[in-house]
């Protein structure tokens, strides 16, 4: 929720995942503390920091103000969990304080700072309204996530997220279609897989790779054997990440404005169904792969 004229002093550009669009975003990092992501776009040329209590207060007082009866809250920027368990716990009293009505309160969330929290320090934040965590692990592939330079291996992940699971924090994680390019495409999908597998995540979506401003940085770390997926590759990667995975109870969703095929249902059970519209969709593809492409190449570049 970022209406036109707010009390909020924001420092731009701020980023919310979808499912957050009637929220209220409080900044309580700018930037993001890693920010070294080849494949990221978010936070160039933002420097991080990390905002003082007088701040944080200052502005939940003002919100208290205007939208006394605010439900869903959600704390910006890029990885607030950087944050120690100290300072968060007492972001979230502050707002529960000022802002009673609260009945959720999410956060972006590297798995790297869920893995530094011990999980009892985890259950007490969770306990402090802290519901539910959006972890961007873009894949599973020790490989692929070296070469984009995320500062994660799928061990870290795989702690990081149960961490959050047996604390009783709800954990929505996004993969990357494409981001091994066609080289590692499949170990992206296969090891992505085992990963989601291993952790169980309430909540599974994919984006594609797109790079509104270019793609040089994020070849560098693939130097001249990179070669990027087309449309086919991008949906054949998806059938087998999702044909790997064995999932209790996922709600599942593929459909950012950056996939060309919107994809939704709650994992395994309906894994047939959806396997089912990818097969269907990529004889469509194959019947005309030129008019495809085009638009896939399209939304490439302008989708962030």
């Amino acid at each position: 929720m970022i209406p036109l004229f707010s009390p909020l002093d924001y420092d731009w550009p701020v980023f919310r995942p979808p499912s957050e669009a009637s929220s209220l975003i409080l900044q309580v990092t700018s930037g993001c503390s890693w920010n070294r992501c080849t494949f990221c776009e978010m936070y160039q040329g933002k420097p991080f920091r990390t905002r003082s209590p007088e701040e944080i207060e200052l502005e939940l007082q003002a919100v208290a103000r205007v939208w006394p009866e605010t439900r869903r809250l959600f704390l910006a920027d890029g990885d607030p969990l950087v944050l120690s368990s100290g300072k968060l716990l007492a972001i979230l009293q502050a707002a529960r304080r000022h802002l009673p009505a609260l009945q959720r309160i999410s956060a972006y969330a590297s798995p790297q700072n869920l893995d530094i929290k011990s999980v009892e320090e985890l259950r007490k934040l969770r306990e402090a309204g802290l519901s539910l965590v959006y972890v961007g692990i873009e894949s599973g592939c020790d490989q692929v996530l070296e070469r984009v330079q995320k500062g994660e291996r799928a061990e870290s992940i795989v702690s990081g997220l149960n961490k959050a699971r047996e604390a009783g924090i709800r954990r929505s994680v996004m993969i990357l279609v494409g981001l091994g390019g066609a080289l590692l495409s499949q170990v992206h999908a296969e090891h992505s897989a085992r990963v989601a597998n291993q952790t169980q995540p309430e909540y599974l979506s994919t984006l594609v790779l797109s790079f509104p401003r270019g793609e040089k940085r994020f070849q560098q770390g693939f130097g001249k054997e990179y070669r990027s997926l087309n449309l086919r590759g991008h949906l054949q990667e998806m059938h087998r990440f999702l044909a790997c995975l064995e999932l209790d109870r996922t709600v599942f969703r593929s459909d950012h404005v950056s996939n060309v095929l919107a994809l939704r249902g709650t994992l395994n059970r309906d894994r047939p169904k959806l396997l089912s519209q990818l097969d269907q969709f990529l004889q469509q593809v194959e019947q005309n792969p030129d008019a495809w492409e085009k638009e896939f190449s399209r939304r490439d570049h302008q989708t962030l």
